[in-house]
């Protein structure tokens, strides 16, 4: 029996488009065709527990072996196999009608995926990396001959008597001259670590050494002597199979099978060198649409960028991609763990994934499921909760950012944290400042600090006047604060150094001033020559005694859109703002009455310069020729 043929594609030109597209992504070849063989044995399974086969199914097993001599890779199974018949339905008649089509779309395409996956051209993945490939298969079908097609990469085939034996496929690659780096068992090794190991039928890929017991005790105690007994080797080298993949991975289970030991051993898999996660929330649902997987949820504290694309998306236990965007809403794209959903092709490309409506679903379920184990945490223990806010608040905070239906529920689960380390859900807090901290127009007024040990001198301040100041240190806090701000009713919110403390809130009463209109102009006019910065305003206040003689702050507004420009969220125009600050003088303080006392102008300027660099140096701003000009000028005053 021999024949040969064209496939039918009807156009020259496919193969070089195939070779030359998917170069870029050379290495899926072996995902292809490893998916092909697993869906090959769970066909024959599958018909086997339906009585349409009554043969001997036997082990399930894929191997991928490869010659270096030869230039062969080869990849067997014991699934379905295929009769020439079937060779030239399946093989030969690319699934797509119209190549001219194909052709003319995809010639500057750069998703490999896409290509593969939309036209069903897995199996023709081979020829990116081979000169010529060939399969030998004999089918499950009672009475069926062994059957050989190969072809060079051409639209040319042969299809001809086989060699093989057993039921199976055996799909072998001679590898081109341009593709001989995958001749090497690592660079195999590592492609199927990458994507196949938790497919779920065993995949053997070469031997390992394994060490056995020789002999029985029996055996062991008819040796002749003492001394041969003890000179004697007791165990041996055996070459077995080498097996490289979990058929079962802890997300093909129930959570009823599993303990906690089960979980945290399955992410020290995925993540050696992590610390262990906090907690993990266990998906499985089969309506609208099917998904398994587990997500946990890492200790990221502050290192919000470095923590991203941990999360694994898999289909049918065979690995897709790390970068989960659009099955994975945003703010919880710092998870870790894996999802798997045969809704999602094999092959799936970024305008799939934008597109598809069952993504969108997957993206709302997993939100709903989060939520609900934040809710469950919070309200089942409440300490352990608090106790883990540092790591949970960066998703939370995200998340009530980004999603309106995440801030809905979070809102509830929540927590503010003040500088003395004590936490508050949104309602608990508004009921502890609402009486000391509602200014004159009805609004309440949070303090934050980012930077508790640099803003001292405020939280001091402000703490003076029973305020309380909650700590908001994290990358994300500027855009938190501004969704607060937005969400609840008739409050505002200021960093601490914002403004002077008796300007932070305004109330009612007025503080009056020890100087008069033409003092006050002196002092601003004294203080202007001895700044001299167009960047600082200058203004005299009439503040408590108590608060400083010089405060140097920044607008909250645009400090805050400034420090959100810096983080990203478009922004920008502010980031390229220049820095203004102002400079408030207190009419009150003892200092500045001696200030316009001083016998000469140059005492005055001394003086007022001197007041400025210590409000300059408790904001960390006075640095370089600065600092050095204060530190010899303070020398020089003692």
């Amino acid at each position: 029996m021999q024949e040969k043929g064209n496939i039918s594609i009807h156009t020259e030109n496919i193969f070089p488009i195939i070779k030359k597209f998917l170069y870029s992504d050379h290495e899926i070849f072996l995902r292809e065709l490893v998916s092909n063989a697993v869906d090959a044995i769970q066909k024959i399974k599958r018909l086997a527990s339906m009585g349409q086969y009554t043969g001997e199914v036997g082990a399930p097993l894929v191997e991928i072996a490869f010659d270096e001599e030869k230039k062969t890779i080869t990849i067997s199974d014991n699934g379905l196999g295929m009769t020439a018949d079937e060779i030239k339905k399946y093989i030969n008649q690319i699934a797509f009608s119209g190549a001219e089509e194909f052709v003319e779309k995809f010639k500057d395409a750069k998703d490999a995926n896409e290509l593969i996956g939309k036209f069903g051209l897995g199996f023709y993945s081979a020829f990116m990396v081979s000169d010529q490939v060939e399969i030998q298969t004999l089918s499950h079908a009672e009475g069926a001959e062994p059957a050989r097609w190969i072809c060079d990469g051409s639209t040319g085939f042969e299809i001809s008597e086989g060699s093989r034996t057993t039921r199976g496929t055996d799909v072998i690659l001679h590898v081109n001259a341009d593709s001989e780096e995958f001749l090497d068992k690592h660079k195999l090794q590592g492609i199927l670590d990458k994507y196949c190991t938790f497919l779920p039928v065993p995949i053997k890929f070469g031997t390992k050494t394994e060490y056995v017991d020789i002999e029985t005790e029996e055996e062991s105690a008819e040796k002749e002597s003492a001394e041969e007994k003890k000179t004697a080797p007791k165990t041996k080298e055996i070459e077995v199979d080498n097996i490289i993949n979990n058929t079962t991975p802890i997300w093909t289970k129930t959570p009823a099978e599993l303990k906690d030991e089960d979980y945290l051993a399955f992410y020290r898999e995925l993540y050696p060198m992590s610390e262990e996660p906090l907690f993990w929330i266990h998906l499985n649902v089969d309506y609208p649409f099917n998904l398994t997987g587990v997500l946990y949820f890492p200790k990221v504290k502050n290192e919000f960028e470095m923590q991203r694309n941990k999360i694994k998306l898999f289909s049918r236990q065979v690995f897709i991609t790390d970068e989960v965007k659009d099955i994975v809403p945003e703010f919880l794209m710092l998870l870790h763990g894996v999802i798997d959903s045969p809704d999602i092709p094999l092959n799936v490309s970024r305008s799939f994934l934008q597109a598809d409506s069952n993504v969108k679903k997957i993206n709302s379920y997993i939100t709903k499921k989060v939520g609900d184990k934040l809710a469950e945490l919070f309200k089942n223990d409440r300490k352990g909760y608090e106790d883990k806010w540092n790591d949970i608040g960066l998703f939370v905070k995200y998340g009530m950012i980004s999603d309106e239906k995440f801030y809905d529920k979070a809102k509830d689960f929540a927590l503010l944290t003040n500088t003395k380390k004590e936490h508050f859900t949104l309602t608990e807090y508004s009921e502890k400042v609402k009486a000391v901290q509602t200014d004159k127009h009805g609004s309440l007024i949070y303090l934050y600090t980012n930077d508790p040990a640099k803003q001292d001198t405020f939280i001091q301040s402000a703490n003076k006047k029973g305020y309380d100041v909650l700590l908001m240190n994290s990358p994300l806090d500027s855009h938190y604060v501004t969704t607060l701000e937005r969400k609840l009713e008739k409050t505002r919110i200021k960093r601490v150094d914002a403004d002077v403390s008796d300007k932070l809130i305004e109330k009612e009463e007025k503080i009056e001033s020890v100087l008069n209109e033409e003092q006050t102009g002196k002092v601003k006019a004294i203080f202007e020559k001895a700044i001299n910065r167009q960047d600082m305003k200058i203004v005299v206040e009439s503040l408590g005694t108590d608060e400083l003689p010089v405060t140097v702050t920044m607008d909250e507004f645009m400090r805050r859109m400034k420090d959100m420009a810096a983080l990203g969220g478009g922004m920008s125009f502010y980031g390229s703002m220049p820095d203004n600050y102002n400079v408030a003088i207190n009419a009150n303080h003892k200092l500045v009455s001696k200030i316009l006392a001083a016998g000469s102008e140059g005492e005055q300027t001394n003086l007022a310069k001197q007041a400025f660099d210590l409000a300059m140096l408790s904001q960390g701003m006075l640095t370089g020729p600065e600092l050095t000009e204060f530190v010899n000028r303070s020398i020089a005053l003692i």
